[in-house]
């Protein structure tokens, strides 16, 4: 594969695999250099990358995997699974805060989720990606996908729902 054809291949995708890293690893820094790394990594094999059908969806599980190793990792004990991808526009001070504890609820409530639930929801609700995509990523059957996100949905919901009612989660 050349040059040219590498990059036409393999930088569309860029962010996506940017976004995923910093939602695994809090560090803006740990996330670029997980792009980096893995980059690297399929720049090293890119001869390689015709054998692959999917190329997106291998880049996606390397990056994947990097960042759970990298959390598993000595150097990287002091990291955290957190979603700060949210930007909000403000309407009025009160509804900012408001929105801001809405969201940081929900952030805290992924973040309490099992991890295969939490990268799926991330695939799925902020990458849009489709079930069969996931299931390649994460090497599950599109119905366990389906299930698993739907499990996670219906745990968040619930939450939520506690939290307006009474006041407590």
């Amino acid at each position: 594969m050349r040059q040219t054809e590498f990059l036409t291949t393999v930088l569309p995708f860029k962010d996506k695999v940017f976004r995923l890293a910093k939602r695994l690893l809090v560090s803006k820094d740990e996330a670029e250099d997980a792009t980096q790394e893995l980059y690297l990594k399929l720049w090293k094999n890119k001869e390689k990358l015709g054998n692959y059908k999917n190329v997106e969806a291998f880049a996606m599980t390397m990056t994947k995997n990097y960042c759970l190793d990298q959390l598993k990792s000595k150097r990287s004990s002091n990291l955290r699974l957190v979603h700060t991808n949210y930007i909000e526009k403000g309407e009025g001070l009160q509804r900012n805060i408001e929105l801001k504890d809405a969201v940081s609820k929900v952030h805290e409530l992924i973040a309490n989720l099992p991890e295969k639930q939490r990268l799926i929801i991330q695939l799925r609700d902020v990458e849009n990606y489709e079930f069969e995509e996931i299931g390649k990523i994460l090497d599950l059957q599109p119905t366990a996908v389906r299930v698993a996100l739907s499990r996670a949905r219906k745990t968040i919901r619930e939450q939520l729902i506690k939290k307006h009612n009474y006041g407590i989660v």
